[in-house]
């Protein structure tokens, strides 16, 4: 390394593949250790008979160099070529399980209350195990128009309600410019629990809850339904387009529990229109389209 910016460099390129802690209180020298490693005595193997039994490893792609040494016994690190992870029962359930665990779950829901309880009591999603709070919704159960976001923020973590950070602000004042507040809608999330530093949801953590909120849906049977920012919107129409394409538009969400197709307004998440604010005249312009619709119901 030649300068202060290379060892920078090298810093922030071990944060990002999740190096963010040392091992040690005193730097190491590796090339050191590696020069004295041939002078250290071999060490003596134990009897044959003390050996513990070994674990086949799995069989190697075509053209990838084959694992060397005995696998390591327990949970080794994902990845890993040539060794399958031993199972842990304490670990969440894994997505497809986790989804019919989920779907299960959801379907003996027949209530809200009863839908929150299985929320809170399923453990299939890992973010349950890092997040503070089980952020479930906000609102009017009654209400005809149903918000759902992506996650819960730091401050929706924190007080266990969706949308009351900065965004959830920004939402409130957009909501009063066409006559509507927190009594005239019902406000929920695709996940209960935050991602950690409010990352993207990976998909095998939305698939783990998509049966609660698709029976959230039903429970509340809105009139309308208003997915906010991509995620929300693709995960709710199945659909590849992003946010600005989908946004705009009127689409239908369809259940087994619900007597008929609900129309869909996918708009942009107000945390984008505070990092993009030329895009609030676009979101002017779905408010606009919302009212229209509500006001013909």
């Amino acid at each position: 390394m030649s300068d202060a910016s290379d060892i920078l460099e090298l810093l922030r390129w071990h944060l990002d593949i999740g190096c963010d802690e040392a091992i040690g209180d005193e730097p190491a020298d590796w090339t050191a250790f590696t020069a004295r490693a041939p002078s250290r005595p071999a060490p003596v193997a134990p009897p044959a008979a003390a050996l513990p039994p070994q674990r086949t490893a799995r069989p190697t792609a075509p053209g990838r160099p084959a694992a060397s040494g005995t696998p390591p016994m327990g949970n080794p690190l994902p990845g890993m070529p040539g060794v399958q992870p031993m199972p842990n029962a304490s670990q969440p359930l894994g997505a497809s399980e986790a989804g019919i665990s989920a779907r299960a779950r959801a379907r003996e829901a027949g209530s809200l209350a009863e839908l929150e309880a299985a929320v809170r009591a399923f453990d299939g999603c890992p973010l349950k195990a890092t997040a503070m709070n089980t952020v479930f919704a906000d609102g009017n159960p009654k209400a005809r128009i149903m918000l759902i976001g992506e996650a819960p923020g730091e401050d929706e973590d924190r007080q266990g309600k969706p949308f009351v950070g900065v965004s959830g602000k920004l939402l409130d004042r957009m909501l009063a410019q066409i006559g509507l507040d927190r009594d005239s809608v019902y406000i929920t999330n695709i996940l209960p629990w935050r991602p950690p530093g409010n990352r993207s949801p990976t998909p095998a953590e939305i698939a783990a809850c998509l049966p609660f909120l698709e029976r959230h849906v039903e429970l509340i049977g809105p009139a309308v339904l208003v997915p906010l920012g991509g995620t929300s919107a693709k995960t709710l129409l199945n659909r590849a387009e992003g946010i600005t394409r989908l946004r705009g538009q009127w689409f239908d969400f369809q259940a087994p529990g619900l007597p008929g197709a609900v129309p869909v307004l996918p708009m942009l998440h107000p945390a984008y229109l505070l990092r993009n604010p030329l895009a609030k005249r676009e979101a002017w312009r779905d408010l606009l389209l919302l009212k229209q619709r509500i006001s013909q119901e």
